[in-house]
């Protein structure tokens, strides 16, 4: 099985590249989902800035995501991002650790850019459902963000859980059909006994669940489908777990859609050398046609078949 991984592999190799040997740096790139970044050199060849530009900022400022970077990234956060950008960090190739494990880990960090920004309304649920659980309380604000076109997330805390939703769009009438046995998969693994503790996982085709059915402007067709996780304390029981839940969680509709078309793909090749074989089947199947020559009385060749 393939695991997408959560840190940019192109920002990674980069900054990796460039403190070996800076140079002149202009790249424009664009990960998942559809986020963007621009990796650029500044008045220094050994100064870079690393900017990003997502749709739903606006919705992640809200939940916090601009506390969430200057935690991880403190000095590095510019005052004004890059035009066109929501943010961006200003890195001094000079001022990076010499020591070799704790310059990968802040290349990996960088790296994460992304990954941290979405962390925020997770974040925000496992705090609010601790508060919620010492407090008596009853839900937290069902929180939403629309991170692709036709697509969110859903997270809303409870004082025992926190439930995250996420809405699909499936373009193909195949699509659907493995999206159902994948996600199938997923309810039929959790009931070994080795792996129960894992969040439940519900999936409901064309009707939103009962946690989101009464927002405005739900698409109500064949072609979306919801999928429920029901993460419970265990899951986000310290830090390093709820960092793990967070990385794994963010990536479940990237995944999906990524191990559909290999899915396909695989299926296609398959079929194709079966189509392959058959067709050197009938080719011995062939009887080799029999052609003999006669000549007429003034020389003339008759072929006859």
């Amino acid at each position: 099985m393939i695991l997408l991984e959560s840190h940019n592999y192109i920002i990674q190799t980069t900054l990796a590249d460039k403190l070996v040997k800076p140079s002149t740096l202009d790249v424009k790139f664009v990960d998942f989902d559809g986020v963007r970044f621009h990796l650029s050199t500044q008045e220094r060849k050994t100064s870079l800035r690393l900017s990003m530009h997502i749709r739903c900022w606006d919705e992640l400022v809200n939940y916090g995501a601009m506390d969430i970077l200057n935690r991880e990234y403190g000095a590095l956060v510019a005052a004004q991002p890059e035009e066109e950008y929501n943010v961006s960090l200003v890195i001094d190739l000079e001022q990076i650790p010499t020591d070799a494990e704790a310059r990968d880990a802040f290349i990996m960090s960088v790296a994460l850019l992304k990954r941290n920004a979405l962390a925020a309304p997770f974040e925000l649920g496992f705090k609010t459902q601790k508060e919620l659980e010492a407090s008596g309380g009853t839900q937290g604000d069902l929180m939403q963000v629309h991170y692709r076109d036709e697509e969110a997330i859903y997270v809303q805390a409870s004082p025992d859980r926190v439930t995250v939703i996420f809405s699909t769009v499936f373009r193909e009438e195949t699509d659907r059909i493995f999206g159902k046995v994948f996600l199938q998969e997923f309810v039929d693994a959790r009931r070994q006994p080795s792996i129960q503790n894992a969040p439940q996982v519900l999936y409901t085709n064309r009707d939103p669940p009962l946690e989101i059915r009464h927002l405005p402007g739900l698409r109500n067709t064949e072609d979306i489908g919801y999928v429920t996780f029901v993460l419970f304390p265990r899951h986000f029981v310290n830090a390093s777990t709820a960092s793990a839940t967070i990385s794994h969680i963010q990536l479940f509709r990237d995944y999906l859609h990524y191990h559909i078309k290999c899915s396909k793909a695989y299926m296609h090749s398959r079929m194709r050398h079966r189509v392959a074989e058959f067709q050197k089947v009938l080719n011995r199947a062939k009887t080799e046609v029999a052609t003999t020559e006669r000549k007429t009385a003034s020389g003339r060749t008759l072929v006859s078949r």
